[in-house]
């Protein structure tokens, strides 16, 4: 089973881009888009074999979730059933078999840390509480883009990135208690070497010079564990600012 996760930074920009062509080549069994900033009836999608799953912002044109599933779940849960945090759209929850799939796009903190008390004292412990919330009937695998660079090593410049959004002691703390609370980081289960990321500055040719950040996640259940076959990012997949991430399980 593959699973991919994949901020697009506007589906309808991706489209003219060749995501489609990608998504055929990568054939995933389920995908979780993140920042698709439409409507389902604004994209025109040939995703044949798949049922879709929306959880569109309030704001239009704005953050927003999807998933693509060839595997039909048993329930959806859109949002986080906390009123305030929930008109963005940002975390979209499948019920599956065996396991939850919880699709994710994280507050961004800002240039001048403008919401990073929203994101650190009530977006992040909110998440966490439906992850362990969910994962007390089933194992999760929660994937997105989660916006913080968790450690030196998933940044290519921590000291002259130290402080700035993505990069607070705040925010890596919290994901630390992702992972303290039993959610495995995939990637760092079969790579730890430097040079790993997902996202890269437009500005620059920050991926040209591969001058990256680690931000967006497979994270699961320390049950699921031994099920876990790969994880991987898909650094020559082009059309956005992140690139995907996979992994493949049994």
């Amino acid at each position: 089973m593959r699973i991919v996760s994949w901020n697009v930074n506007g589906i309808r920009s991706v489209l003219k881009k060749g995501f489609l062509e990608s998504i055929a080549n990568i054939n995933p069994d389920i995908l979780c888009l993140q920042e698709v900033r439409a409507l389902p009836d604004q994209v025109s999608l040939d995703m044949s074999g798949y049922e879709a799953y929306w959880n569109p912002a309030q704001r239009k044109g704005y953050s927003g979730t999807a998933v693509f599933t060839k595997i039909h779940p048993a329930g959806i849960v859109r949002g986080m059933g906390v009123d305030e945090l929930d008109d963005e759209g940002r975390v979209i929850s499948l019920e599956m078999p065996d396991y939850f799939i919880v699709n994710c796009y994280t507050p961004n903190s800002g240039t001048e840390l403008a919401r990073l008390s929203y994101r650190t004292e009530k977006w992040d412990p909110a998440f966490l509480e439906h992850c362990k919330q969910l994962a007390r009937s089933k194992p999760v695998i929660l994937c997105g883009d989660l916006n913080v660079a968790h450690e030196d090593i998933d940044i290519y410049d921590p000291r002259g990135n130290e402080g700035s959004a993505g990069f607070t002691k705040d925010e890596r703390h919290n994901f630390q208690l992702l992972i303290e609370a039993g959610f495995i980081d995939t990637f760092r289960q079969f790579n730890t070497d430097r040079g790993n990321y997902t996202w890269w500055s437009y500005i620059r040719r920050a991926r040209a010079s591969n001058h990256g950040w680690r931000i967006d996640y497979f994270c699961v259940s320390t049950p699921l564990k031994n099920r876990l076959k790969s994880a991987s990012i898909l650094t020559n997949v082009m059309g956005s600012d992140h690139c995907p991430i996979a992994i493949e399980m049994a």
